[in-house]
């Protein structure tokens, strides 16, 4: 008699491709904020104005629960791979950085660094216009984000002031104009010059001090 085939042998599992049944995150609820959530749609209103996000590019639960501490975003997500559990973290870090805008602000400091050429920036209208970077004739111009707002501080030279509630939109207005000043075709080691951001922090501190 022939003898059967061999049984096969059972394919082992790629490691990071397992999926968890459930995993969730909580994140508390400020009694001094209002957060909604309808269809992964994320809008937080505080004292300083509202925040609206959209998550439905991910696959996962949004919903709020009541406890005895009070409101918290109860963040679920079933059955995902392990790039999509990274994800749970990430929505509970947005929605967080939404709180704080809207109770504290954002503001982003930046300093003008320049050896010999002193650069030069003013606002019109809307857009802050950087001249003699390097000794350039060329006016580099960028324009303020909606909701971003322009302040040349008055004790400290060579200093701006960007605030606003919405943490990308303050951080993307300064990585712009930061990058306005990148140095072309030179030793960036020794050509230093640009506008650089010098310090990080909410408005609310520096009402309070």
């Amino acid at each position: 008699l022939p003898r059967p085939p061999p049984h096969p042998r059972p394919r082992p599992v790629p490691s990071g491709t397992m999926a968890a049944v459930l995993s969730s995150r909580t994140l508390a609820i400020p009694d001094t904020v209002e957060l909604a959530v309808k269809a992964r749609v994320v809008t937080v209103t505080g004292k300083r104005g509202t925040l609206t996000r959209s998550f439905k590019h991910l696959a996962l639960d949004l919903s709020i629960e009541e406890t005895e501490d009070g409101k918290q975003l109860k963040v679920e997500l079933w059955f995902g791979t392990r790039k999509a559990l990274a994800a749970i973290r990430t929505v509970c870090s947005h929605v967080e950085n939404m709180i704080i805008g809207v109770t504290k602000g954002y503001k982003y400091k930046m300093r003008f660094v320049y050896a010999h050429f002193p650069i030069n920036v003013t606002l019109t209208d809307r857009t802050v216009e950087i001249r003699n970077f390097l000794g350039e004739k060329r006016v580099r111009r960028v324009d303020l984000i909606e909701g971003v707002d322009y302040v040349r501080t008055a004790d400290v030279k060579d200093q701006i002031e960007l605030s606003g509630i919405d943490i990308s939109k303050v951080s993307l207005t300064a990585a712009r104009l930061q990058q306005s000043t990148t140095v072309k075709n030179k030793d960036i080691r020794k050509f230093l010059d640009g506008v650089y951001v010098s310090e990080k922090g909410h408005i609310e501190v520096e009402e309070a001090g």
